[in-house]
């Protein structure tokens, strides 16, 4: 009989095999294989006995901690559906979408209670369970953690539950394109397949340490918290981003692997604490979100010795299906070229299925490294679709292909390469910024007559929201009101941070907004790729 494919039983395999093998490392807590087998198995028992069944969604609101491994795990083995929260979104996005996605409960860190203290009454959760953090305290009305679980056995089972591998084993809403985001529907072979890719690709070993440096809601931390499991290897949990700590982790507990975006690799190469760091494992780090400059490339492999590995996804895609494959002879290449190559989103995956670029006919354009097309996938690593919203299902995925709306070239070798984006989409630190969104906000602003929404390059974040603006006559706003105005009511990594007054907008003659002509004076002499 075959059996359903499940990131799942890697969990299984681990303690089958490794059973005191430390599993994972957070701050001053370490548990093995064993340890973190019996804690996941005792908040599934919870959760079952509080009435989680098979087909229920559990959102889950916490960073890259022991707890959110856990939740993955002790969630979705009851054959419930996680629902990984952005704990960076505002309280308006958050009610949405544990609205939207029918969660039955919320685990979430004391840390992160506040917006959810501000919706609770507008939530149809049946109970909230919070994980405490030492020197925070909430008002929010929830069962602690350790106590939920407490009652459970340490050799308690969870109930068996028939897993079909076509079935939901996550919810993940994108932050995107759109006002409100959307719900990708995963499921448990898609993130199976995809954490394939993850071990094969990133050459995941058992004796790797690997840095939870990506956050886990994102896309499951691109696979990584089931990839890791799956080889046995260590997790090593990580809070917050914070250069310095994680230069003293590298050092410390030998990380071997880490993955990131492009703004994380910044931070950390320009941390002072860089050049006095020699890193004697050479990390392998595996960095996506926005396309990364060549430049930043070079400078995360001179200063610190990182193997830098590009992978390219979407939250739709589980996330990965291309990669930028290292061959022998590229390291005949001068460390500029080298650096160029690497730079490029690359070829499929070994378990993703077909990708490809296609002109608007849907025929594959010329590989020549100039005719320009859309990136468009299929196979075995695409979403179920959207959570109850069959049109804009329909809209992403024509004739079985996943349309990923980011226009590139294809090198004479295949390699793929981004050259623009369909939408308007700013991406500031691996974050998905909609300006329609931010637009919208600004139209309501009494004092505004028109607005666009753009992106402009920034040396930290890879680029930020720029506003340009134009006021009504006599209104008196000033950069740093509207700015406040945007914080006040979006997540804050949403907000403009520049904001240009302007007499009118290029439009044309139908009224258009032209977007480019806004960007043309940032981007000259750089490389717009988002």
């Amino acid at each position: 009989m075959l059996a359903s494919l499940t990131p799942l039983d890697w969990k299984r395999r681990a303690i089958k095999y490794y059973p005191e093998k430390i599993a994972v490392i957070d701050e001053e807590k370490q548990f093995t294989y064993k340890e973190f087998g019996e804690r996941s198995d005792r908040l599934s028992v919870a959760l079952d006995e509080a009435g989680v069944q098979k087909g229920d969604h559990v959102a889950v609101m916490i960073p890259n901690t022991h707890y959110m491994l856990e939740s993955f795990y002790g969630i979705c083995q009851l054959g419930a559906a996680m629902v990984p929260l952005n704990y960076r979104l505002s309280a308006e996005d958050l009610e949405y979408i544990m609205n939207h996605s029918d969660a039955k409960m919320l685990i979430v860190d004391e840390a992160f209670t506040e917006p959810i203290e501000e919706i609770r009454e507008k939530l149809s959760l049946e109970k909230i369970i919070i994980v405490s953090v030492e020197g925070h305290s909430s008002s929010l009305d929830g069962i602690d953690y350790e106590e939920f679980i407490r009652t459970v056995p340490s050799d308690a089972a969870p109930p068996e539950v028939d897993i079909d591998e076509n079935q939901l084993l996550t919810l993940n809403y994108t932050s995107g394109t759109t006002s409100k985001p959307k719900g990708v529907m995963l499921t448990h072979r898609a993130n199976y397949m995809n954490a394939a890719n993850f071990m094969y690709h990133l050459n995941v070993r058992h004796d790797d340490i690997y840095l939870h440096t990506l956050p886990m809601f994102h896309a499951n931390g691109w696979g990584g918290v089931w990839a890791i499991t799956a080889a046995g290897a260590t997790h090593v949990c990580l809070r917050k981003v914070d250069p310095p700590h994680i230069l003293d982790l590298f050092e410390n507990k030998n990380i071997s692997l880490l993955c990131g975006a492009p703004t994380v690799i910044n931070m950390l190469v320009n941390d002072p604490k860089a050049k006095e760091t020699e890193i004697a494992t050479k990390p392998r780090m595996a960095t996506a979100g926005a396309p990364p400059a060549a430049a930043l490339i070079q400078k995360a492999q001179d200063v610190l010795g990182l193997d830098m590995i590009h992978v390219y996804g979407l939250t739709e895609t589980s996330p990965f299906i291309l990669y930028c494959e290292w061959k022998k002879e590229f390291e005949d290449k001068p460390a500029d070229e080298q650096a160029a190559i690497k730079a490029r989103q690359g070829i499929e995956l070994a378990f993703n299925g077909e990708t490809k670029v296609v002109r608007d006919d849907g025929e594959e354009v010329n590989w020549d490294g100039n005719e320009l097309g859309e990136i468009v996938t299929r196979g075995n690593v695409v979403m179920k679709g959207y959570y109850k919203a069959p049109e804009k299902t329909d809209e992403a995925i024509r004739a079985g292909w996943y349309h990923t709306g980011d226009l590139a070239v294809t090198h004479p070798d295949g390699f793929i390469e981004i050259r623009d984006r369909a939408k308007d989409l700013i991406i500031s630190g691996g974050e998905n910024i909609s300006s329609t969104e931010v637009e919208g906000l600004l139209f309501k602003h009494p004092d505004i007559m028109d607005v666009a929404v753009i992106a402009i390059p920034d040396e930290k974040w890879g680029e930020i929201p720029k506003a340009v603006v134009v006021r009504h006559s006599n209104a008196e706003i000033t950069e740093e009101t509207l700015i406040e105005f945007c914080r006040a009511n979006l997540a804050h990594f949403k907000a403009p941070k520049v904001v240009e007054f302007v007499e009118s907008l290029p439009k044309t003659a139908t009224g258009k907004l032209q977007k480019f002509r806004l960007r043309e004076e940032h981007w000259q002499g750089a490389k717009k790729v988002n």
